[in-house]
């Protein structure tokens, strides 16, 4: 027999109390918190998940995988980040700020999939003139695509089941809510519990689902931490808001690498995949202005060629400014501090400022030495030789360490036409591969080696 018990919920956070308060523990809102009655079901067998009956344990070898094989995506970028196309039956959580393109993407897939069959693309949170409006800008208009507006789970779920189509997307998962539950749409109960149903019925179906989700101020997807774990992809779109360029990441993926990254350029008609992003990000840059340097990066598998910027400049303020944007803050002290103890570059009453050409974020290690040239280059006055590239990672004594796929960044760099790379001392295993013969291949062991060979002479 089902429990009913009272609850006080933050509107703000979703957090939940036994006991009513003025100001909300977790968040700090003020009068926040709301009386809800939460009725609680019996719990269920865990085994009705996977087939509604009970699951009889069989050989690993009898079990067949046929009906689970991919179906390709029409896009490159898209098939890139997904493993290689779309398992059937499998949850994917896409998440990324307001306003990123996220349905915009989300509704070219719909379309490039009903090509092979029906799709249902829920719509919770637009009316559907507005999503025509939007399917009309896109050219999107195949007759195997449905739309559906509603938020209620039980209709969604009816409407599923009838039409069983090959790809479900609902759009978003916060703002779906079930009447079984007292809790308002968004809270953590329902997106715990919505989440789970509709994953639940495409598991069984075999049924492939896409599940936009809400971001936090922090980036982080909003609701419960379990739903990233209840699917099986996790997918992030990333970019800024006054660049053209986005970024779907993988940061989890149950079928594929969990590295791959997907490079789209938003235009009037939507996303457009970027098939070779090194050229573009390359495009305008200017080959003899200092504080210039390019960086040799990996994103998965793909080596991208990035310009990095510096600008170093005397500061009018007791406490210099370090700016930085596409790199990690921790990491460009680190740098500075490197460049100025080792290498004698003076940075202490100077202000630093580090950009990333085209909006993308670098994480890796290995774009360390192009940020530290391009802020030697900037405080020397002297430019970076135009047709050098660099790859390495700065330790704190001042020596360059190596890093890992160096054959595929050196190859990318001869392939746009670069004479050299700069890199560290290249160790036996790396020198096995098969080097690229139409580059020069310059190995530095120290920071101040690599300054010195990178900066052209006065």
């Amino acid at each position: 027999m089902a429990k009913q018990h009272t609850e006080y919920v933050c509107q703000e956070c979703g957090a939940r109390f036994p006991k009513w308060m003025g100001r909300c523990p977790k968040c700090g809102a003020w009068n926040s918190l709301e009386e809800v009655v939460v009725t609680s079901e019996p719990e269920r067998s865990a085994s009705t998940f996977v087939a509604g009956e009970t699951a009889q344990p069989q050989p690993i070898t009898a079990i067949t995988t046929d009906e689970w094989r991919r179906f390709s995506v029409p896009n490159g970028e898209l098939q890139r980040v997904l493993g290689g196309g779309i398992v059937p039956g499998s949850g994917i959580l896409i998440g990324g700020d307001p306003g990123i393109g996220k349905s915009t993407l989300l509704l070219q897939l719909a379309d490039m999939i009903a090509e092979q069959g029906l799709v249902l693309y829920v719509s919770a949170e637009e009316s559907a003139h507005q999503v025509k409006l939007r399917a009309d800008r896109l050219g999107v208009h195949h007759e195997n695509l449905r739309l559906l507006p509603e938020t209620q789970l039980s209709h969604i779920l009816h409407h599923v089941e009838q039409m069983q189509p090959r790809l479900v997307v609902v759009d978003s998962i916060q703002a779906i809510y079930s009447d079984q539950l007292q809790s308002a749409a968004g809270t953590v109960s329902q997106v715990r519990a919505c989440a789970a149903a509709l994953l639940r019925l495409c598991k069984t179906s075999n049924i492939s689902l896409f599940l936009v989700g809400h971001v936090t101020k922090e980036g982080a997807i909003a609701g419960p931490r379990v739903l990233e774990h209840m699917v099986d992809a996790v997918l992030y779109l990333e970019g800024e808001r006054f660049q053209t360029y986005r970024v779907l990441r993988s940061v989890k993926n149950r079928f594929g690498s969990t590295n791959e990254v997907g490079i789209f350029k938003m235009e009037t008609n939507g996303m457009v995949e970027v098939p070779n992003p090194s050229e573009i990000f390359l495009a305008e840059r200017l080959p003899n202005a200092s504080g210039s340097a390019i960086a040799v990066t990996m994103e998965g598998t793909r080596p991208i060629l990035l310009e990095v910027q510096a600008l170093v400049s005397d500061s009018s303020f007791s406490q210099p400014r370090r700016t930085t944007n596409g790199v990690d803050f921790t990491r460009l002290l680190l740098i500075t501090a490197v460049l100025a103890k080792r290498v004698g570059v003076a940075l202490s009453n100077r202000d630093v400022f580090v950009n990333i050409v085209g909006g993308l974020h670098v994480n890796e290690p290995a774009a360390d030495l192009a940020v530290a040239v391009a802020i030697a280059s900037s405080a020397r006055n002297r430019p970076v030789q135009s047709d050098l590239a660099l790859v390495g990672e700065v330790g704190l004594s001042g020596e360059l360490r190596s890093v890992g796929q160096i054959n595929r960044r050196l190859h990318e760099a001869a392939k746009l036409g670069f004479k050299k790379v700069l890199v560290p001392r290249l160790g036996r295993s790396q020198r096995s591969g098969i080097l690229p013969d139409s580059i020069d291949i310059v190995e530095v062991r120290t920071l101040r080696q690599a300054v010195s060979a990178a900066l052209l002479s006065q």
